[in-house]
């Protein structure tokens, strides 16, 4: 993973030197956070994972606002008002990419979020580099997606919020691999430590490796990609119930309806 903190650091133009005194950093973060999970609203995890976590190297967090997606002799990009007026149109589910560093938890709502890989298993999150919070989950160099269900809209609400206490009042847990926030209630959760960073013109592209994972059992269909269609109308699809995803749509919450 260190060198993967490298190949980053090379396709963003900095120096590699920042690599290895990422190591020192996640050393700290992981003798702290431990007791960032007691000291934390919700339920503390196994001290065994949140340690696990503080051997893993830290990855460059950098959003590097210098660095453009258009260089100023191309064209002029799309007026960002109609892309994301077009793009609204995508449906999408809603997740919460939470992390445990030195200073408590931390994490953020995210649509951006994708399977990437069956073999191995990875998946990815693309999040804005002017992002507060993704230095802290860079820092900590694990994370866990928690899949949010449509009783939910208000949890994501205030995880939108910059500069927030975010987790003031949230119920949670540590994951069991690598003691990332779980919060309570959510119909599946993603376990990872992150594999890879890339650019994206003003977004990070983050690839996690998933080290455990778990969903509501009896909802809904099976599987990955090839069973996404039916899945999405089958069993349990309607309503507010355990499994029922939280949905966004052109500005708006909604759900499944039968």
């Amino acid at each position: 993973m260190a060198a993967a903190a490298v190949r980053y650091l090379r396709s963003a133009g900095g120096t590699t030197a920042g690599a290895a005194g990422a190591a020192n950093v996640t050393e700290a973060a992981g003798a702290a956070g431990a007791a960032g999970t007691s000291g934390a609203t919700g339920t503390s995890g196994p001290a065994g994972a949140t340690g696990a976590a503080g051997r893993r190297p830290a990855y460059d967090a950098l959003p590097r606002p210098d660095l453009r997606a258009v260089r100023d002799d191309e064209r002029a990009p799309l007026d960002p008002a109609e892309f994301r007026r077009v793009l609204g149109h995508f449906a999408t589910g809603v997740t919460v990419v939470a992390a445990l560093d030195a200073d408590g938890p931390a994490g953020f709502a995210c649509q951006s979020f994708a399977s990437l890989s069956l073999d191995p298993p990875l998946v990815a999150f693309m999040v804005g580099r002017t992002s507060a919070t993704w230095p802290r989950i860079a820092r900590a160099g694990s994370f866990c997606v928690n899949v949010l269900g449509a009783h939910q809209a208000a949890l994501c609400r205030g995880f939108a919020v910059s500069g927030a206490d975010k987790f003031a009042g949230v119920e949670w847990d540590a994951a069991p691999a690598t003691g990332s926030p779980r919060l309570a209630g959510v119909p599946a959760w993603i376990d990872c430590t992150v594999q890879a960073v890339h650019t994206g013109g003003d977004h990070l592209i983050v690839v996690g490796r998933v080290r455990a994972l778990d969903a509501a059992r009896g909802r809904g269909g099976e599987g990955g990609c090839e069973g996404e269609s039916e899945g999405a109308g089958g069993e349990g699809a309607g309503g507010e119930g355990e499994g029922s995803p939280l949905l966004f749509h052109r500005g708006r919450f909604g759900r499944f309806s039968g």
